[in-house]
């Protein structure tokens, strides 16, 4: 996972400081390997930056660097959540890299992050959610292979929006995450965390057309115990899952949606039909409510119902 970046001895490098910070990442703050991944190219693109400016030795890094970093990606046009969080993956290893001596002082902590777009992902009714769900994307067979991809996209859709997973979560499963007795998920979130995930009896009914028809198909010596495998037989790709949606969505005349647009659309469905938000939380993986309500829409027409049920004036 950090193998990649060249470890020296010297602990002033930006090489040393960069694979050491993260290491700790990795093994003391239990950062998933898709956050790894992102901060290996956030923090590499700093210290490319850097160096261009002159900055050749870690010790050099000052804020000035740090805001003509910020202001190239502004005038590159990088989006503003992409702002935001190399401004919090600066801190974080500045912040790092004063604890283990190799900077004088935390030359990020001045750094202001830009305000977040308050933008929400596309949200499907459920009568579209229904129609992606329910449309037969072949109605002819076009062989065992071709079969077997069809159904494993009708069983990523589905328990996607079953589960209201994030891509990478339902990437990650493995057969053994699955109890189709008690139809339940286990799913690993962010920072490592563990929840299950209960899902109804269609994805239930899907996910057995999978297991008992499909994977066998795609399965391959390098499978291992993943749940969803690619085209040649690997752990399936959060890549392809945008595919699948993106072309379930075209063929079906449906707005189109993100792998969290079906997750946001089932957070919505769920307190559309009466769901706490408290559940949803749970079941999102979320730390804090405060998060789940902004995943989350409350339509005008649930805040009337939810006012003329409880409200003594009403």
């Amino acid at each position: 996972m950090v193998d990649d970046i060249a470890i020296r001895d010297d602990g002033a490098t930006w090489d040393a400081a960069i694979g050491a910070y993260l290491r700790y990442l990795s093994t003391e703050r239990n950062r998933s390997v898709e956050t790894i991944r992102a901060y290996t190219a956030d923090l590499r693109n700093l210290c490319d930056f850097a160096c261009g400016a002159g900055c050749r030795e870690l010790a050099e890094l000052d804020l000035g660097v740090l805001r003509g970093w910020l202001t190239a990606m502004r005038a590159a046009g990088a989006a503003t959540a992409t702002v935001a969080r190399r401004v919090s993956v600066a801190r974080g290893f500045s912040a790092f890299a004063v604890r283990r001596g190799w900077l004088p002082v935390d030359v990020a902590d001045r750094l202001v992050s830009p305000r977040r777009s308050t933008a929400l992902p596309t949200v499907l009714t459920a009568i579209q959610a229904w129609e992606m769900l329910v449309a037969d994307p072949r109605a002819v067979s076009t062989g065992p292979r071709q079969d077997a991809l069809d159904t494993r996209d009708s069983t990523v859709v589905e328990l996607l929006y079953a589960t209201a997973t994030r891509v990478s979560e339902l990437c990650g499963l493995d057969l053994d995450d699955v109890d189709d007795e008690r139809r339940l998920v286990r799913v690993v979130g962010k920072g490592g965390r563990e929840r299950a995930v209960p899902f109804g009896v269609p994805a239930r009914r899907a996910l057995r057309a999978w297991l008992d028809i499909g994977r066998p198909v795609l399965a391959v010596p390098g499978s291992g115990r993943a749940l969803f495998l690619g085209a040649r037989g690997r752990r399936l790709d959060p890549r392809t899952v945008r595919r699948i949606l993106s072309a379930r969505a075209a063929a079906h005349s449906a707005r189109p949606v993100t792998p969290h647009g079906l997750r946001h659309s089932a957070a919505t469905h769920l307190l559309e039909g009466g769901a706490d938000l408290r559940s949803v939380q749970e079941l999102l993986g979320h730390a804090s409510p405060a998060t789940t309500q902004i995943y989350t829409h409350v339509t005008p027409e649930r805040l009337r119902a939810a006012f003329d049920q409880g409200h003594p004036r009403a």
